[in-house]
């Protein structure tokens, strides 16, 4: 399905991909904690709408 070398470049890929997003991330670390302080709570109401629907759905299922 593959030939060798596309796994390589694959394997070459994901590992430098995973470097630079780290990289980067560390980089703008600071700004995240300034701009984005209170996203997390924006993360557990989606997540709280979700778990309601699918309550709901069970429910009157």
């Amino acid at each position: 399905m593959f030939t060798e070398g596309q796994w390589m470049f694959a394997v070459f890929f994901v590992i430098a991909f995973a470097i630079v997003m780290v990289i980067s991330y560390r980089k703008d670390a600071k700004l995240h904690r300034k701009y984005y302080k209170w996203s997390i709570l924006i993360l557990i109401g989606f997540l709280v709408f979700i778990a309601t629907l699918f309550v709901i759905k069970t429910y009157l299922h």
